[in-house]
């Protein structure tokens, strides 16, 4: 983390004390309600408190080894990509470990991204942090988003039925980081449908990254065995997040199709797609603004 001096810090203080309380990340983005329905929209993540927008980056496209295509962009375009998408209003960013984006985003802090008006997720894949432990891995993962709190830690990879209880010293280490306000939510991605389950009735889960698409790509099931999960897991209040809106660039040609699918579920509250030039954040805002408006009119 910065050193800060004492007027810093009392700044950074408040702004962090705001986050938690009011729950608000982008005041300048209009609630859903207040506009025509945007991907910039700011809508509840689950009961987490936490607003998020409609569409959110993600950093992960072809993630592992600390690297993916984001990352791969180097940092001056990576800066200006997440520049893009924060001003066509994209508020949560999807990091984690193992796509090593955590200093790039710290740097598109550095060069002007509002720190208490964007959501920071991220991942703990924690194979690479078992020496850490769950403090050690909190305080790094900290130091390089140069940050003193990260709105929702997510346990990446998921993908046995019975994970609370084998991950249960992580799970017990970020429900008191969130006592502490290090952290605002904690939940898990999934990558197998048992696993999702599990996470959909488990009380300690905040919010799921989930895999869904039209058409089953990369996904932890087929989408009428994965849909229902989503919605049981949402009307428990679990915040949920979709990934692989795309299947990773498999089915892009079928984006609309896709948006639309995911949009029409009623139970996905943010579409995490890893964007990768300020064309396709245009014009996947443009398509969802178009999906969305058709629903309501």
């Amino acid at each position: 983390m910065r050193n800060l001096d004492r007027r810093q810090f009392i700044k950074t203080a408040t702004l962090a004390a705001g986050a938690f309380l009011s729950a608000e990340s982008a005041p300048d983005v209009a609630p859903a309600s207040e506009k025509a329905p945007s991907p910039s929209d700011l809508v509840p993540l689950g009961r987490t408190g936490i607003s998020v927008s409609r569409l959110a980056f993600g950093t992960g496209t072809v993630g592992y080894n600390k690297r993916s295509r984001q990352t791969k962009l180097g940092q001056q375009k990576f800066v200006e990509l997440v520049r893009h998408a924060y001003d066509a209003g994209v508020r949560l960013f999807d990091l984690a470990d193992q796509y090593g984006s955590h200093p790039f985003i710290a740097q598109a802090i550095r060069d002007g991204i509002p720190r208490e008006k964007i959501v920071i997720n991220t991942k703990i894949w924690t194979p690479i942090s078992e020496e850490e432990g769950v403090q050690g891995t909190l305080d790094r993962f900290r130091k390089e988003l140069e940050t003193d709190y990260i709105d929702i830690v997510l346990l990446q990879c998921m993908m046995d039925d019975d994970w609370p209880k084998r991950m249960k010293k992580w799970l017990d280490g970020l429900e008191d980081a969130k006592q502490k306000k290090i952290v605002r939510a904690h939940g898990v991605s999934c990558h197998a449908l048992g696993a999702l389950k599990t996470a959909a009735r488990t009380e300690w889960v905040d919010c799921i990254l989930a895999r869904v698409n039209h058409v089953g790509n990369r996904m932890d099931a087929a989408p009428k065995m994965v849909a229902p999960v989503l919605k049981q897991a949402h009307e428990a209040g679990k915040g949920i997040a979709g990934m692989k809106i795309l299947g990773e660039g498999d089915i892009a040609e079928q984006r609309e199709e896709s948006l639309k699918f995911v949009l029409g579920l009623g139970c996905v509250d943010t579409l995490v797609i890893g964007l990768e030039r300020p064309e396709e954040v245009d014009d996947i805002c443009e398509k969802m603004s178009a999906i969305l408006q058709e629903k309501v009119s």
